[in-house]
């Protein structure tokens, strides 16, 4: 996977008690539109239109924290997005947002660039492969 990127207000919200990463829900979506790291919010960025296999919103990523040594670790599993019926993108980013989150709804977390737009044709599938099955370290 790319470079992990985190958006400036995430750091706020986190000491401000905002996220409880250990039982939020987390989702990653797809986007065509560059992320900048001034946003806060999911509406801050356009998702790709939903349909052939990809929801609106994204997918979950079956968070949970693993402490270590004085290191916190959000741990998550790899999505799979597969295109059935049509073609999914384009998209060059994937982003994290908190979906429990009521204040504010829908706070940004993280993105990554692919390095290029990618569509998905019918019958393909792309993994959101977190290395280690780690988002970031906290330490």
């Amino acid at each position: 996977m790319a470079a992990y990127n985190k958006f400036d207000d995430f750091v706020e919200q986190l000491c401000l008690k905002k996220h409880e990463l250990n039982a939020d829900l987390v989702k990653i979506f797809l986007s065509n539109e560059l992320p900048l790291v001034a946003d806060t919010i999911k509406t801050d960025i356009a998702d790709i239109a939903a349909g052939n296999g990809y929801t609106a919103g994204g997918d979950d990523v079956t968070n949970t924290l693993s402490v270590s040594g004085g290191t916190v670790t959000m741990v998550a599993v790899d999505v799979v997005f597969t295109a059935s019926g049509g073609t999914i993108g384009p998209f060059q980013y994937v982003v994290a947002y908190n979906d429990t989150l009521a204040g504010p709804v829908d706070a940004l977390i993280s993105w990554w660039d692919r390095g290029a737009a990618l569509t998905l044709q019918d019958g393909e599938s792309f993994t959101v492969d977190f290395q280690g099955n780690k988002i970031f370290d906290l330490s």
